[in-house]
């Protein structure tokens, strides 16, 4: 193991209000078939600005290394027992120990698609572990035959095996339809709910237009039962729709996490220069993409006028809870705070950011984001936001390959 530094010094400072310069937009308009749901947040979304710095003083924290010394860290779970699972871009599943200060290498991984934003990606661990031992991974997947040259995000289910440490009985179970060319926009992260069927985010792949094909996968989130296959209740589409379909519209999601009061699904998402979102994955809903955004195209002069679509997502497109301008955040894992280490926060949602290498901490009121708070800025770039067995914020770093922990 690396050796560790000593903790670093971080502000936070009072919540700020944002409020957007965009006209309200009407809620929006359910697809065909859409089953009822409540509609989002009324309003405006909330706007963030990325040029925020946090000033000095306020509430001191500390960065602390709990494990370093990874290669390309990408994702977190914890086990029951406090152990820790960490995926590693090039192919490698970690198990860390509870104190973080020893690690061994997980055999059994499927071969992946390094290549570009590909690799080992996402990894959970199921709500029954306890009895079933299962592990859930995310990563990019080479085609073959026909497919060959292209790929695609899966799902791989497999059992923990102490001995090794190993997975058993694994198989992959879903693979995103079709497979394309390209090494961007995997999305490729798993949320399980209370019912046992999982979430899996799936990004266009930096292709756009197939976001809004209900037919494909591509820009999509799915819904799946634990053999892979489209889970009971999902929304109907209407004819040729997807059967694993949950939402659409969607570029790039690689945060995801379910409220803990209410069950629901949050996404948050990579726009395009801006325009990176926070949305509430209600079944059916169509958040957009490529057709309007926050963000705008790459090379524009940044700000309002440049927003794809004219920005406001007008019916039958969702609107997000909250946006980043005038460029992006790029977020990359989120986690709602239910600890007892810091009651100040309990019901925030936090966001780590890739680009500025923030954690973004968001107040919300129900389903509205009401204030936001840049609690660190500048210092590692954040690939997923974990909340720990201990009450402590976990961030996995891509700048400097570690897990670093939260506390006072």
């Amino acid at each position: 193991m690396a050796a560790r530094p000593a903790p670093l010094r971080l502000a936070a400072w009072p919540l700020l209000l944002a409020a957007c310069q965009c006209a309200a937009a009407p809620g929006p308009v359910a697809p065909p078939g859409d089953p009822p749901t409540d509609p989002p947040a009324a309003g405006a979304p909330h706007a963030i600005d990325v040029r925020l710095a946090p000033p000095a003083g306020g509430l001191a924290l500390r960065l602390v290394p709990f494990a370093t010394g990874f290669a390309s860290p990408w994702a977190l779970a914890f086990l029951p027992d406090g152990r820790v699972l960490v995926t590693e871009k090039g192919g490698t599943l970690q198990l860390v120990a509870a104190d973080g200060a020893s690690r061994r290498a997980v055999a059994g991984v499927p071969a992946v698609d390094a290549g570009g934003q590909g690799g080992l990606l996402d990894v959970a661990v199921d709500r029954d572990f306890a009895t079933n031992r299962r592990v859930w991974l995310a990563f990019s997947e080479r085609g073959a035959g026909a497919e060959a040259g292209l790929a695609g995000t899966a799902l791989f289910r497999a059992e923990l095996d102490e001995a090794g440490p190993s997975l058993v009985n694994g198989a992959v179970v879903f693979r995103q339809r079709p497979k394309v060319s390209g090494g961007g926009h995997y999305g490729a992260r798993i949320v399980q709910r209370a019912d046992g069927t999982l979430f899996v985010t799936l990004g266009e792949r930096q292709k756009g237009a197939p976001a809004q094909d209900p037919g494909g996968l591509l820009g999509k989130v799915v819904r799946l039962d634990g053999d892979g296959r489209p889970a009971a209740g999902n929304p109907p589409l209407g004819a040729g729709a997807a059967p694993e379909l949950w939402t659409l519209g969607h570029r790039n999601p690689q945060a995801a996490a379910l409220h803990p009061e209410t069950g629901e699904l949050w996404v948050a998402e990579h726009g395009p220069q801006g325009g990176d979102e926070v949305d509430v994955a209600l079944p059916g809903r169509n958040f957009g993409w490529p057709v309007v955004s926050y963000g705008c195209q790459y090379g524009a002069a940044v700000g309002e006028g440049c927003r794809i679509g004219g920005g406001v997502h007008q019916a039958p497109y969702a609107e997000p809870q909250a946006f980043w301008f005038p460029t992006s955040t790029a977020p990359g894992g989120m986690a709602f705070y239910t600890g007892a280490a810091f009651p100040e926060w309990r019901g925030d949602l936090f966001v780590g950011g890739l680009a500025g290498a923030t954690l973004w901490r968001l107040r919300l009121d129900g389903r509205a984001v009401t204030a936001h708070e840049p609690l660190l800025r500048g210092e590692h770039e954040l690939r997923d936001v974990r909340l720990g067995p201990d009450g402590l914020l976990y961030l996995v770093t891509r700048d400097s390959s570690e897990i670093l922990r939260v506390e006072r």
